[in-house]
């Protein structure tokens, strides 16, 4: 496994197709995951020659925690679908790495279970599923247990058309009758070694972190019933920093007038995210949205962005370009699909190691020091 797209074509092969394509597949033409990666071409380096750094550091600092990797673990729903380790096996390699891992609301795992392995930071990623109460208890669940930050998702009004679900039959194998479940289920008896996995697992797990009063945990649902009803509003961020206290993260911001509106209603940082192209197809890729955000932000909150990163030279490239740190969702998901634990350490050493070279390659010693002189940016964009 030489590179992302390695464990890519190796996750393929292991993964029943309706879950591949879950991971894999984002909304309609799927035009806005072609431009998330596709940006990065545009954006060329200006490396300074003749200099050998012969101490490199990859430190940075995120909301005070200082990590040793500027790569945290983007939450990814339904994690253990995709392997039973799940959010486990991607919280474990994030304390690895040095890194922070962000927990989906959307989760097979407890919340609890996922901070005993973890040797680093952790944040939760906040879906209103189930209404206020039921958010309200998550939150103070992730406060006993440590969690630093909360991140609110403000990007799904509704969820995206993601074609790749329906035409797999993802919703009737989920919680369809088994009339409904039998078109589709060759996808997965022709992957006896994950539906062995998952058999052992004990079959489709709950929604643990969604707790309804008298009901217990949810069951696994579609994303598209999960993210019913479940809209974050601006208004809701009142009784959210009533609840919470500690630093907001408002993950979605395209445009300056978000990030700024964000600020005023108390993040102490934003994510430049259009959902890895899973909402609303269409809009600009993150790495251009990104300098205007940055200049929105002025130093009043810390930008972070997501979406495309597939080498180390793209986290280098929008630590260029002003933001903090990056958010990696696919590329370890694949590590996830294709090996577990394993593959997803497998994959975070991929993406460290192309920073360090490319960072020596640019004659730079440290993240502090990058900055927009390292790179061409097309004139269009500013």
């Amino acid at each position: 496994m030489i590179n992302i797209a390695d464990l890519r074509r190796l996750a393929q092969r292991r993964l029943p197709k309706l879950v591949f394509d879950y991971l894999d597949g984002a909304a309609e033409a799927e035009v806005t995951l072609r431009e998330n990666c596709r940006a990065f071409e545009e954006v060329t380096f200006r490396p300074r020659q003749a200099v050998v750094v012969r101490e490199l550091n990859l430190r940075t600092k995120i909301l005070g925690v200082e990590l040793a990797f500027p790569g945290l673990l983007a939450p990814i729903g339904y994690s253990r679908m995709i392997h039973p380790e799940g959010e486990l096996a991607a919280a474990r390699a994030a304390g690895e790495f040095g890194t922070t891992f962000i927990l989906s609301t959307i989760s097979g795992h407890k919340l609890e279970k996922v901070q005993e392995v973890s040797r680093g930071p952790l944040w939760y990623q906040l879906y209103l599923v189930g209404g206020q109460a039921v958010a309200e208890a998550a939150i103070e669940r992730i406060k006993a247990a440590g969690y630093t930050g909360l991140v609110i998702t403000v990007d799904t009004a509704v969820a995206g058309m993601r074609e790749r679900d329906p035409r797999n039959g993802m919703k009737h194998l989920l919680s369809g009758s088994l009339l409904k479940k039998l078109p589709y289920v060759s996808q997965v008896l022709s992957h006896p070694g994950w539906l062995y996995a998952h058999w052992r697992d004990g079959g489709m797990p709950k929604l643990e972190n969604i707790v309804v009063p008298g009901q217990g945990p949810l069951p696994l649902i579609d994303v598209s019933a999960a993210l019913a009803d479940s809209a974050v509003e601006w208004k809701d961020f009142a009784w959210i920093r009533k609840a919470w206290s500690g630093p907001l993260i408002v993950k979605g911001v395209l445009t300056g007038d978000d990030a700024r509106r964000s600020i005023d209603e108390g993040a102490s940082a934003v994510v430049v995210s259009n959902h890895g192209g899973r909402q609303l197809d269409g809009v600009s890729a993150t790495l251009r949205a990104l300098p205007e955000v940055v200049a929105a932000a002025s130093q009043q909150a810390e930008v972070l962005m997501d979406g495309g990163i597939r080498r180390g030279a793209d986290i280098v490239k929008a630590l260029c370009l002003g933001a903090r740190g990056v958010l990696i969702g696919r590329a370890y998901g694949y590590g996830l699909g294709a090996a577990g634990y394993p593959g997803v350490v497998r994959a975070m050493t991929i993406l460290r190691e192309d920073v360090e070279r490319t960072m020596r390659l640019l004659g730079c010693a440290s993240m502090e020091q990058l900055d927009s002189s390292f790179v061409n940016v097309p004139g269009a964009w500013r």
